[in-house]
């Protein structure tokens, strides 16, 4: 199996539990960084605080490089500083 389908059947079965579900979608995918949109971003993300499988949707969406939307109680921007944190070299 390759890694991008085993990606798929392993999301398959966190998103069937996930708090978003009940939710729009237009909520998660907020258009810009200010103003309103940051108020869009907060009502996001406390769906995400009150998810159960909030953990294993950042994993995937780090995992898969999702660029836009809030994915497991973070932005965009937050994923790529949290990305850049993992990878980071250690002395």
């Amino acid at each position: 199996m390759s890694s991008e389908t085993d990606l798929r059947v392993r999301a398959a079965g966190w998103i069937l539990a996930a708090a978003c579900r009940e939710e729009d979608p237009e909520l998660f995918f907020p258009i810009g960084t200010t103003g309103p949109s940051l108020l869009q971003a907060e009502a996001a993300k406390r769906v995400c605080a009150r998810c159960p499988v909030q953990p294993d949707c950042l994993d995937w969406a780090l995992e898969t490089g999702q660029d836009a939307g809030i994915w497991g109680g973070t932005t965009d921007t937050e994923r790529r500083l949290l990305k850049r944190t993992r990878t980071a070299p250690t002395d």
